[in-house]
């Protein structure tokens, strides 16, 4: 297939087509992610081993997402983007073969994170190729119609967990993806462009050895904090990840071609639009973790129950996205952002206030209005965050954003996650009651836990109001879709 050029007259038809592979190649992705959030008590029981341990299913799979994600842009520059995206989709089929035949924890801890070393490319693929098919003046559109049928993997995927744990066996939320892996690689034989490869700089080895031992011992080290903050292990995570990040940023201000061009940093509109983007998702993706595990642990509602529960959520997001990518090409971030965040502090606050008696329709309600939130705002930020980078330095935005955003998810999980565990700890102390017996310690430390996300999103709310509209809002140059493409 010849080279895609960029047509002057954009017709949606003909980008669908193409974009066929990479939706269902994402979809299958992120589907992942969302089965294991409501398969965690299941596979905790299972395989008879505490939270802290079995969070890393999901914390080691985004820090494999991250591990990776840098590397995008240089491999597709240097393979091409069609071979790239039916490699990662090989390699992530086939993990997901092996999570499902795992027989302990650690083993479906390796496996997940072999998942996201096969997964973590997808979607710096698959953005950088929609940018690179679609004209300046329709991103918001695109970008909010294309997250249409990427979120029908969260509204879905617990629902289809949910089955299976109670139905079946855990083991088919992993199993699902054989089928959904063939079909997308045999879509991207077919229908994927062959994008034109390009000289590439020699690869950046010591940021590729220092990114991830940085992210994973600090992920490793605020997991521990749930047994003190002075305890050998946390001190250890956070000392080595401290040191490697320092290393990190050191050697990639340095570098002629960085693995993640942090000189972006210095626009102080993308800085505050990223660390606006970086309280919404530890905020929001930390919840998707514990709502389930709430659901299920204390108020007692199965695997399929709870995936029900948290459908309506996905799907107001869902409604919600493309709305706000239009909006955003008419009226910018700022008044989205400020919108969207108030509606998922809001609704962090009231999900604070439940109790054992608390009816489900009031815990619906409060996920609607986040899920209305996040679908508001989340893209609008990003494509801020996009618009706002210098145009000498955007080619290198999108490994760098994707790979911040794994990045603050595991920080997410983990660091929630130990929270709660603390909590449970200090108010079972207080009450002098057993937390295996009774459940008021775990009820009020969930409490602790969101009303803790709803400050951490207030603080996004507070910086939303800095966001100002860059002046290419809506005017992005060729030469940066052309960037997005080779993703570095």
């Amino acid at each position: 297939m010849s080279t895609v050029a960029v047509e002057e007259e954009f017709s949606m038809k003909k980008a669908i087509v193409p974009m066929l592979a990479i939706i269902t190649g994402m979809f299958m992705v992120i589907l992942d992610s969302t089965v294991v959030n409501v398969a965690l008590p299941t596979l905790q029981q299972e395989m008879d081993a505490p939270l802290s341990t079995m969070q890393w299913t999901i914390t080691g799979y985004t820090l494999a997402l991250a591990a990776v994600i840098p590397l995008a842009g240089w491999l597709m520059d240097r393979f091409g983007a069609k071979r790239l995206f039916l490699i990662t989709i090989t390699l992530f089929t086939i993990g997901s073969v092996l999570c499902s035949l795992a027989q302990t924890p650690e083993q479906l801890i390796t496996f997940r994170v072999l998942q996201g070393i096969g997964g973590g490319m997808v979607s710096p693929i698959g953005f950088a190729m929609v940018f690179r098919l679609a004209p300046a003046h329709k991103i918001g559109a695109v970008m909010g119609t294309l997250g249409v049928p990427m979120l029908l993997a969260p509204a879905f995927g617990p629902i289809i967990a949910g089955y299976f744990v109670d139905y079946l066996s855990w083991h088919w939320i992993f199993l699902i993806n054989l089928p959904v892996g063939i079909l997308t690689f045999f879509l991207g034989v077919k229908f994927l462009p062959n994008f034109e490869k390009k000289a590439v700089p020699s690869l950046d080895i010591l940021g590729v050895i220092l990114a991830p031992i940085a992210f994973s011992m600090l992920a490793y080290g605020v997991s521990e904090s749930a047994n003190g903050w002075t305890e050998r292990n946390t001190l250890i995570g956070l000392i080595v990840g401290g040191i490697a990040l320092i290393l990190f940023i050191i050697v990639e201000l340095r570098q002629e071609h960085p693995l993640l061009e942090l000189k972006v940093f210095k626009s102080s509109g993308f800085t505050l639009g990223v660390l606006t983007t970086w309280a919404m998702q530890i905020a929001l993706f930390g919840m998707f973790t514990l709502v389930p595990y709430f659901l299920i642990n204390v108020k007692g509602y199965s695997a399929l129950e709870t995936g029900w529960i948290m459908f309506p959520q996905a799907i107001a997001s869902g409604l919600m996205m493309p709305i706000g990518g239009r909006l955003y090409d008419k009226v910018g971030a700022r008044p989205l952002a400020l919108t969207g965040l108030s509606f998922i502090v809001g609704s962090l606050v009231f999900l604070s206030r439940i109790t054992l008696e608390t009816s489900v329709g009031y815990i619906v309600g409060c996920l609607i209005v986040m899920g209305l939130g996040m679908g508001l705002s989340m893209m609008a930020i990003n494509t801020h965050v996009l618009q706002s980078a210098p145009k000498k330095l955007v080619n290198r935005v999108t490994p760098l954003t994707t790979a911040a955003q794994q990045v603050m998810v595991s920080f997410a999980v983990a660091g929630l996650t130990s929270f709660l565990t603390t909590r449970v700890t200090a108010h079972a102390t207080e009450m002098q009651v057993n937390p295996m017996m009774d459940l008021a310690p775990a009820i009020e430390a969930f409490g602790d836990t969101f009303l803790l996300a709803a400050g951490i999103a207030t603080i996004g709310l507070l910086l939303a109001f800095t966001l100002k509209r860059p002046k290419s809002t809506g005017e992005l140059s060729e030469e940066a879709k052309s960037s997005m493409m080779s993703g570095h």
